[in-house]
């Protein structure tokens, strides 16, 4: 059956959009009580990143949702994070294997069978569909918060990192950001309300980009962080904002630092080197 249509709450045929097919193998193998659902393509499974941008890019025997969730969201294309998504829900085994040649794939899976890894970090994910906005000179009181991002989310604009600096005599300033095609729709919405608010000014930035480094084993070990800071330092690239989970950190940067930067942490963490 065709994996990208569906059917929508007015019961007219939709089209799902990128990623639908994945999404709705899984569906189909939950709905069927399969095993496992396997998910063929143009990639040999899933990769510690994109071998087009790190020539020593590995691929991985087994992932965990969480791990493969995070990759999806922050980056990586090989799945949609809504399938993953779905799998973890229901716990359905997710293989991603090559349609054109007959090797090993990547099983996606709760983790209960994996072994003890010596890299805690699984892989590197990079997105330059960025876009940031600052609102300067923001009052520093209760509601400002809810009175900018409010209107966003009705918009159905998706907020992804957002920074406030440290208030100085009540005044402080935010920054968030969006998906580049949200941009426009953002900063129109964001203008009156920023007088409304009384802040001084809006600026944003479209050369942006970010990179993440991905592992549930870093939530049980320290330094992570401060070897991403300081291999980005290294190599000159100058650090946006921060954003992390328990199993992510994510950096801000400049769009034309993302190879660089993707090379340079796949190396310090050592990620061409097998297990």
């Amino acid at each position: 059956m065709a994996g990208f249509q569906g059917i929508c709450e007015e019961m007219d045929i939709t089209t799902l959009g990128r990623g639908g097919s994945d999404t709705t193998a899984v569906a189909l193998a939950v709905a069927l009580g399969a095993d496992k659902c396997e998910i063929y393509s143009d990639v040999d499974g899933i990769y510690t990143t994109d071998p087009r941008v790190e020539p020593k890019a590995r691929k991985l025997k087994d992932i965990n949702y969480e791990e493969m969730l995070e990759l999806a969201t922050y980056g990586a294309r090989v799945m949609h994070n809504r399938a993953v998504e779905l799998g973890k829900v229901y716990n359905m085994p997710i293989l991603v294997a090559s349609s054109t040649r007959d090797v090993p794939g990547t099983l996606i899976h709760g983790g209960t069978e994996m072994v003890e890894q010596r890299n805690k970090v699984s892989g590197i994910a990079y997105d330059s569909d960025v876009a940031k906005v600052t609102v300067r000179g923001v009052p520093d009181r209760p509601g400002i918060a809810a009175a900018l991002f409010g209107p966003l989310s009705d918009a159905g604009i998706s907020v992804d990192t957002i920074v406030q600096n440290a208030s100085v005599e009540k005044i402080t300033d935010l920054t968030f950001t969006v998906a580049r095609n949200d941009l426009d729709k953002a900063m129109r919405l964001m203008e009156p309300l920023a007088k409304q608010i009384g802040a001084d000014e809006i600026v944003s930035d479209l050369s942006l980009a970010k990179v993440s480094i991905v592992g549930a084993g870093m939530q049980s070990g320290p330094g992570y962080a401060a070897t991403m800071f300081r291999t980005l330092f290294d190599k000159g690239i100058n650090i946006e904002l921060i954003t992390t989970s328990e199993i992510r950190i994510t950096c801000i940067i400049d769009e034309s630092k993302v190879t660089e930067a993707v090379r340079a942490l796949h190396k310090a963490f050592e990620l061409e080197e097998p297990d």
